[in-house]
């Protein structure tokens, strides 16, 4: 997540589910259309048809496709989940959920991201890296997708030898007889419940502990733990079962405006062999800029999520998960139809992404908050540091934005600014609250701590590319400051151009939600004008002297 700023150191096309694609292998060579099997969380991808932002009979809002005019999204040939024109995106959530008729997969998402056409599976990658070897022994040349011009670092060598002979599943197109990848996901990123070993936190350890150690686990194979379990778990114990997972993505080995993390909750069921590529993860970015890695705030499927040669997370961070098994899929539903109403306010602007509060941790909390799930706040970092912060940033940099942003972060909520603190609580509140039978009887900690079956915690390592390798996000200001050089001009920075929103598309009726700051926000204020004011007499006094 880059929110923590210096303050805190192809022609369009429409493709019906299931019809063929231009280009597309024959199915017996382990290649199949995008929609053709399989789910998205929670619902099967059939329900989807594949199309860019050019689609003009779709039934997503037209504000969503607008994104995803030069890119490939599954729109629901169904309406998907509705909003509440005139009502903010958390009482718009609020009145939904208590209407209590919330249908089956809780509502489609607006759309789901895919990026590609095709899905090969069960491929592995030549040990010479250009050529790639099907299920049934075929041979199909292989090559990646270009790298963006602002993405800083990408596959090379190293990612090829880390791939060459494992089972892969790839999200692509056909071109030139070559298969072009856009994303590559290991097959034996599979969690079976007979092969995770149950290992409940021992004393002294802590989630947070989990995630920090051996540097982050950056450079370490995936893992995985069961720290609670309802009962002892066999073979297949969790193949078809729902979930509801927390995803932490940790901090880039080079940009120091992300040491914060990044932060999603994926909902979906485990495959037949433990399988997880597609879960469908909640993904919030600012949508006013555009990102480097050509990350656009979106469901998508865990794979593309995890995996996109640009856009993917574990090619530039170690990430870490908290998996909630349930034996119902009542919350997982509950949480994806609640984010799918989110993202129609989101894409609409009916609210704007906010760093210091409305960024992926806080916009997702803050969802689970209100339907239900009073996941315990930590308080602010200092409101006197606010508030004293304001004037003396205002003045040091010149700026009274400046000074508004140094009050933002030092005084929101930080379960809401920062990942590691909103991943940390939320597994804490899960071991020591829900599972203890301290809970609401109603809403989604109720429903949770009913449905859980085991908890499960699995650390994703970084994919080896020419990116340096990252570590564990922090999770407060002092360890932001420790981990960035003292001279900001020494800083890796990559800046991020603008993404305006079509006037066009501005339907006017939306709740545009209140900017950050509270009425705390006048005592800084106050400060502020006051050191000016005394500075201003201070500087006429001492001009009078000298005439």
């Amino acid at each position: 997540m880059g929110y923590i700023r210096w303050l805190l150191r192809s022609v369009a096309l429409v493709v019906v589910a299931g019809a063929p694609v231009a280009g597309a292998a024959e199915p017996s060579r382990g290649i199949r259309g995008a929609l053709e099997a399989g789910n998205f969380g929670l619902v099967p991808a059939a329900n989807f048809r594949l199309a860019n932002g050019d689609c003009r009979n779709c039934v997503t809002i037209p504000q969503a496709l607008w994104y995803f005019r030069d890119d490939w999204a599954a729109v629901p040939k169904l309406a998907p989940a509705g909003f509440s024109r005139g009502l903010a995106a958390q009482q718009d959530v609020a009145e939904w959920a208590a209407a209590d008729k919330w249908p089956l997969g809780g509502g489609l998402p607006p759309l789901v991201w895919v990026g590609s056409p095709l899905v090969a599976e069960a491929w592995r990658l030549a040990e010479e890296g250009s050529s790639l070897s099907g299920p049934e022994g075929e041979r199909l040349p292989f090559a990646v997708a270009p790298r963006l011009a602002s993405n800083q670092s990408y596959y090379d060598a190293r990612s090829a030898s880390h791939f060459a002979g494992r089972t892969l599943t790839l999200r692509g197109r056909m071109e030139d007889g070559r298969f072009i990848a856009r994303s590559i996901w290991p097959d034996d990123f599979r969690l079976d419940a007979a092969s995770v070993p149950f290992k409940p936190l021992a004393a002294g350890e802590t989630i947070s502990s989990l995630v920090r150690a051996e540097g982050g686990g950056a450079r370490q194979p995936l893992a995985a733990r069961v720290l609670w379990q309802r009962s002892a778990a066999g073979p297949g114990a969790w193949n078809g079962k729902p979930v509801l997972a927390v995803m932490l993505n940790g901090a880039q080995g080079d940009d120091d405006e992300a040491h914060g993390g990044h932060f999603a909750i994926a909902t979906g069921r485990f495959g037949d062999k433990g399988e997880w590529r597609d879960w469908l993860v909640n993904n919030f970015y600012n949508l006013d800029s555009v990102s480097e890695k050509g990350i656009i705030a979106a469901s998508l499927p865990m794979d593309a999520y995890m995996a996109d040669l640009n856009s993917g997370q574990a090619w530039y961070r170690p990430s870490y998960m908290l998996v909630a098994v349930l034996k119902e899929e009542r919350a997982a539903a509950l949480y994806q139809g609640a984010i799918s109403r989110v993202f129609n306010h989101f894409y609409r602007h009916d609210f704007v992404y906010r760093h210091a509060s409305a960024n992926c941790a806080g916009i997702s909390i803050d969802t689970l908050r209100t339907l239900g799930w009073q996941v315990p706040k930590q308080g602010p970092t200092s409101m006197l540091k606010a508030i004293v912060g304001l004037p003396y940033m205002a003045l040091k940099e010149g700026s009274l934005e400046s000074g508004r942003q140094a009050f933002n972060y030092m005084s929101a909520e930080r379960t809401a600014l920062y990942p590691f603190v909103a991943f940390e609580a939320i597994g804490e509140d899960i071991l020591g609250r829900l599972l203890a039978g301290k809970h609401s009887a109603s809403g989604l900690e109720g429903m949770l701590a009913e449905d859980i079956e085991a908890l499960v915690y699995v650390r994703i390592p970084q994919f080896p590319s020419s990116r340096a390798f990252g570590q564990a996000p922090v999770a407060s200001f002092d360890e932001y400051m420790q981990r960035t050089p003292e001279d900001r001009k020494d800083w890796k920075i990559i800046p991020v151009p603008p993404r305006p929103f079509p006037v066009a598309l501005q339907d006017g009726g939306g709740a545009v939600e209140s900017v950050e700051g509270s009425s705390i926000a006048l005592a800084a204020y106050g400060g502020f004008f006051g050191v000016t004011a005394v500075g201003l007499w201070r500087r006429r006094s001492r001009r009078r002297r000298a005439a």
